[in-house]
């Protein structure tokens, strides 16, 4: 394998990792959970067996909970709060090594919105106990960014993720209390990535004599000549959502969903800026083209609700999310050769959850819940784009109906983040020169507001 083929596959390696762990605070990992306002009040407790038009894209089979045609747009916006406190040294323990310099980094969750719409139709006539909806949605998402010259800097500025979903969905009264569904979902995943490249120490360690990183004598530095790299990339794939419900009464409903991975072979290309003139003519920093695999995870979802009286309802949710399925990057040339692979090492997560609501009356509805949310992360491959780790959520919520026709939504949610910590080595095959040690302390706030109009 050729120097520039090694470095193209390592930095497009490293973005679209980021691309994958750089996780937004909504949920762990990259997963997003903010298709219903009304669910954000409840810690997405009973999430799949509500009177909701995000059922569409997260159990179809509940559509048929709605008779009449509902229109639905739901809009969260998600706040993450970051502090990092820690340090890296220049090539590690391998050569003389030199400290990193620069601050914390600042906040790298500015607030993010995020917004869902869903449109559910029961159909009549000769069709009648059938129900189709279509909704567009972001089930996957992040952004982080973080400030000039910080001392991570060499493994993550920028992470941006976007996915937008387009479901199609359909479901059946098998009888009065039985229901199933299945709906067909349309990915664009589109994701960018930057990092900041020392090009000092890629002159002096280059120089055939590392030690010059070090030499006073020789002219060029570590962290003197930085530069940058961006990546960008996008696809679109296909996957799939089926569900079923059970409400044998008007009191107890139980739910379950199963929403496919979506794997995503990203295109992009690989920009470097502020090459020293002394590279200028290394192929190795040349602009190119690239490709790898990113897998949106199966999400598997159990719901269950029960009216304790006409006013007051206890739910509760389960769910695994299937991020085991990021076992590695894998990279490829234009012609579909692998030249590279990065290891990924998450693992698949649990999502529990407990939520009641109960009614003041028939225009307001009061709601809240508690969960708990697994982190796909461990301490040994934890990385600065991704602050992430085990964290409680705690919620409120409440509904208007403000007619027969049409109701609003609001909710805030509260996300404490267990401390997560960096200790990542040197790896010089991923391009990584220097180490980072630290640890985080984060929470997010999210706030959501949602229309509903039933005709």
């Amino acid at each position: 394998m050729s120097h520039t083929r090694r470095f193209r596959a390592s930095a497009l390696a490293l973005a679209v990792l980021g691309a994958l762990v750089a996780g937004q605070a909504g949920a762990t990992g990259f997963q997003l959970r903010e298709q219903s306002v009304k669910n954000l009040g409840k810690s997405n407790a009973g999430s799949i067996v509500g009177k909701d038009a995000s059922n569409v894209s997260l159990n179809p089979a509940a559509m048929t909970n709605l008779d009449k045609n509902t229109f639905q747009s739901d809009i969260t916006v998600i706040d993450l709060t970051a502090d990092f406190v820690g340090s890296g040294r220049i090539l590690g323990s391998a050569h003389p090594s030199a400290p990193l310099t620069g601050g914390n980094g600042g906040d790298p969750g500015d607030p993010t919105v995020v917004p869902n719409m869903a449109a559910v139709f029961p159909l009549k006539g000769a069709l009648e106990g059938m129900t189709i909806g279509a909704s567009i949605g972001a089930p996957f998402g992040l952004k982080t960014e973080y400030e000039p010259g910080w001392v991570g800097r060499y493994r993550a500025m920028t992470s941006d993720l976007k996915t937008v979903d387009l479901t199609l969905s359909v479901a059946f009264k098998a009888t009065d209390g039985v229901s199933i569904g299945a709906g067909v979902i349309y990915e664009r995943a589109e994701a960018t990535l930057s990092k900041a490249i020392d090009f000092g120490t890629a002159i002096c360690a280059g120089s055939g004599n590392p030690a010059n990183c070090f030499n006073p004598a020789y002219p060029f530095k570590p962290q003197q000549l930085d530069g940058a790299f961006e990546v960008s990339g996008s696809d679109s794939a296909i996957g799939y959502v089926i569900g079923a419900q059970i409400a044998p009464n008007d009191k107890l409903a139980i739910g379950v969903s199963h929403r496919s991975e979506i794997k995503h072979d990203l295109k992009g290309t690989l920009d470097f800026q502020n090459v020293p003139a002394l590279l200028g003519a290394d192929p190795r920093f040349e602009d190119g083209d690239g490709g790898a695999r990113l897998v949106t995870p199966s999400v598997t979802t159990l719901s269950i609700s029960y009216g304790f009286t006409d006013d007051f309802r206890l739910m509760g949710d389960y769910q695994s999310t299937g991020w085991s399925s990021l076992k590695d990057v894998t990279i490829k040339r234009d012609d579909g050769t692998v030249v590279g692979s990065e290891p990924f090492e998450w693992d698949d997560t649990n999502f529990v959850s407990i939520g009641a609501e109960f009614d003041l009356s028939d225009a307001f509805t009061l709601r809240g819940g508690v969960a708990r949310d697994q982190s796909p992360t461990n301490d040994t491959h934890r990385t600065p784009r991704l602050p992430d780790n085990d964290r409680m959520l705690y919620s409120i919520g409440a509904t208007w109906n403000m007619s027969e026709s049409m109701s609003i939504d609001a909710a805030f949610q509260r996300i404490t983040i267990d401390a997560p910590t960096i200790n990542l080595p040197v790896d010089a095959a991923a391009g990584n020169t220097s180490t980072l040690v630290g640890e985080y302390d984060g929470h997010a706030n999210l706030f959501g507001v949602s229309m509903q109009y039933r005709f």
